[in-house]
């Protein structure tokens, strides 16, 4: 790798300077060879050269004179017990076994043959080398580190200073290295390390460049358990926070954009379909009240959609907490306290053990949905107002009061006034529900959204199926955009489901709508027999083509004029004449 050195081999470090004797050569010729090639070992081989021993200067130094000049030969005097290497081992191995075996050289055998030395200079130079390259490597590293760092030893002189350190501080690092830190940073953090010996994680700082901000992590340095000295990295986070800043405005661009798209789109409040005049009217409002910490008391007939407003409403108030949506008229009357409030373990006979939270505590922080509010039985109806009142509930069997804060949307089909006067339900709960009412048209109403809705629901009911989107025939489609649906909204995605199901071909044709709503449909075409009296009758298609046509625009007097191909003012003359408003 880079960084790590890789295994270094004899072979690549041993000599091949070295003096090869026969053994039967003489002494003091061996001697002579020494000291003329200024070599300080000689190595001695047998008839087949094969190395038998070697003898070192000092080893000649301990024999007497006479020896020398008496012609002996070299093999009585020779170290036949010697250490050898292979040229295949690594050069740490080799320095490991001269140091243990307190030796100055190592011959390398190869099949018992000479090849080469190893002497504790080489090594010596071998290693220092490779010191210097992974000194270089690691200096190019540093210099390369995109913070700043800095090293000093226990006595606070600086020992490294990279190029990114010369760059933030402005002092160069021919300056500062070998110098104490405190003469050029008095309060630098990497000091207070050298006193404390502990680590300082994450500190901001500007340093002496005013258009900088900059955070410090120092950590000390210890090496077998030895305190040495210290390092600091430091981190440029000017641009950082440049970018933060930015993307905190952009944020908070989107957001508001977000929010006037909000305030402009109706299609982007909940699931909520349809152009109606009536709908977008509460759909605005609702927008209005959402983010506001107001009660809402939705009144319209079943099926028109109350629940799926009130979930809108939620969502859109960004309120933390969950959406709880509650059937009033489907709990037990002896379980309306339990479900609201939660009860402690064991405060009645089946409880659960552990004891259990109600609605009003799991939707702390959201939005609470009571559907059905007036099938609220009257007991519970002083509780709840006592609930929205002081904001806070109690648990059956408990004693300690638990603060809730959470916003009521209460919905009903029944005329609540009628209610009050009838004292089947409570005039102050009532207007502590009812901050704010929005009135759901029913379908009749939307005519003109009767298409969107049946396009809906058939794209929705197909994929559910895994269906091909059949085409309606024409006629089917009248028919279904004259009916009165009492069912509302409800009442047509059954309808349009009832369809699909039906249906066996790429169409959907008249024999497939049911038959109570062909029923009514005929009901009504009958209803509408003209009289024999022919000015009559022509005084009577006119209303109902006018009123149609009012009926299809939503009010619209300019789009009713368009459907009938007349001017407006006429229009506007005939409604007079036939006094429709």
């Amino acid at each position: 790798m880079f960084l790590i050195p890789k295994k270094t081999l004899v072979q690549e470090a041993m000599s091949d300077k070295y003096i090869q004797v026969h053994y039967t050569d003489e002494l003091s010729v061996c001697l002579e060879k020494m000291l003329k090639n200024n070599l300080d070992d000689i190595y001695i081989v047998d008839e087949d050269k094969k190395l038998i021993g070697l003898l070192s200067l000092t080893d000649i130094s301990k024999t007497k004179k006479s020896d020398l000049n008496n012609g002996n030969p070299i093999k009585n005097f020779m170290i036949k017990d010697m250490d050898i290497i292979s040229k295949d081992e690594s050069l740490l191995d080799c320095r490991n076994m001269m140091i243990k075996n307190k030796i100055a050289r190592l011959p390398v055998v190869e099949n018992g043959h000479l090849i080469g030395v190893i002497r504790s200079d080489q090594i010596r130079d071998c290693f220092y080398m490779k010191m210097e390259e992974l000194g270089s490597k690691l200096n190019h590293i540093i210099n390369n580190i995109h913070e700043a760092v800095c090293v000093v030893d226990k006595d606070g002189h600086v020992v490294v200073w990279n190029k990114n350190s010369e760059k933030l501080y402005n002092v160069k690092s021919d300056m500062i290295l070998g110098k104490k830190l405190e003469e050029f940073f008095p309060k630098g953090i990497l000091l207070k390390v050298l006193k404390t010996k502990e680590a300082v994680d994450d500190v901001y700082h500007s340093p002496p460049r005013k258009d900088t901000d900059v955070i410090v992590t120092a950590q000390p340095i210890f090496i077998d358990g030895e305190f040495v000295g210290a390092v600091s990295t430091d981190r440029d986070i000017t641009e950082v926070k440049r970018l933060s800043r930015q993307l905190q405005k952009a944020n908070d661009a989107l957001k508001f954009l977000e929010n006037e798209v909000k305030k402009f789109s109706s299609d982007d409040f909940g699931n909520i379909i349809g152009k109606s005049e009536k709908l977008t009217k509460s759909i605005q409002t609702a927008r209005q009240v959402a983010k506001t910490n107001a009660s809402i008391l939705i009144l319209g007939e079943s099926g028109t959609g109350k629940e799926v407003f009130s979930r809108a409403i939620h969502d859109y108030s960004q309120r933390e907490g969950l959406f709880v949506p509650v059937n009033c008229s489907a709990i037990p009357s002896e379980l309306f306290e339990s479900e609201f409030f939660g009860y402690e373990a064991g405060a009645f006979t089946g409880a659960n053990r552990k004891g259990k939270m109600g609605i009003f505590e799991l939707a702390n922080n959201g939005t609470v949905f009571l559907d059905e509010i007036a099938d609220l039985p009257m007991q519970m109806q002083a509780k709840l107002l006592r609930v929205l009142q002081e904001k806070e509930v109690r648990r059956v069997g408990g004693e300690k009061t638990i603060k809730v804060n959470v916003r009521v949307i209460s919905a009903t089909n029944k005329d609540l006034k009628e209610m009050i006067e009838n004292e089947e339900f409570r005039e102050d709960l009532y207007y502590r529900l009812n901050v704010v009412e929005l009135n759901l048209p029913p379908l009749r109403e939307r005519h003109g959204d009767i298409v969107i809705l049946i396009h809906k629901f058939l794209k929705d009911i197909c994929d559910q199926n895994s269906r091909t989107i059949p085409e309606i025939d024409p006629e089917v489609m009248e028919i279904l955009r004259n009916y009165k649906w009492k069912g509302n909204i409800r009442e047509l995605k059954n309808t349009v489901e009832h369809l699909v199901v039906l249906s066996k071909k790429d169409i959907i044709t008249k024999d497939l709508v049911p038959k109570y709503i062909m029923e009514n449909v005929n009901k009504t075409t009958n209803s509408q027999n003209y009289p024999m009296d022919l000015n009559q009758a022509i005084s009577k298609l006119e209303q109902d083509t006018i009123k149609k046509a009012l009926n299809m625009s939503e009010g619209n007097k300019a789009k009713a004029a368009k459907y009938l191909n007349i001017p407006r003012s006429t229009l506007y003359y005939k409604m007079d004449q036939y006094q429709i408003k």
